[in-house]
This record gives C-alpha cells, sequence and structure tokens, in this order.
C-alpha cells in the first residue's frame, strides 16, 4: 500500500471526521471510500462517453457505405 499526504481546510478536515464517526469509519476509511466512488464514476463517464462516440461512427460509416 502507498502512503499519501494531503492538506486539508481546517473546515473540509471537521466535516470529513464528523462524517466518519456518524458512519463508524476512521477519516482514513471515509477518504478511501470517497475517492474509490470518485474513481468508479469517472471510469463509468468515459465508458458511457466512449460508446456514444462509437455508436455515432457506426452511424456515420453506416451512411457512408
Amino acid at each position: 500500500m502507498k502512503t499519501l499526504e494531503i492538506q486539508l481546510p481546517e473546515e473540509t478536515a471537521v466535516k470529513l471526521e464528523s462524517a466518519a464517526e456518524r458512519l463508524g469509519l476512521s477519516p482514513q476509511q471515509m477518504l478511501l471510500l470517497s475517492i474509490e466512488e470518485k474513481l468508479s464514476q469517472l471510469d463509468e463517464e468515459f465508458r458511457d462517453a466512449a460508446a456514444k462516440v462509437l455508436q455515432k461512427n457506426a452511424d456515420l460509416y453506416r451512411r457512408l457505405a
């Protein structure tokens, strides 16, 4: 596992600690889950965009044929 160090504004750190406590998680666990969720969303958005481009290209190639 790799260790990263980040600096958070005080207000953000307090919000993170509060949310983690409500969920019964450590702040580190909360950050890890949040990062994994965001990366998953980005992957999904990319796949959706790629699928749209491929569909448009297929339509274009069909019309050009």
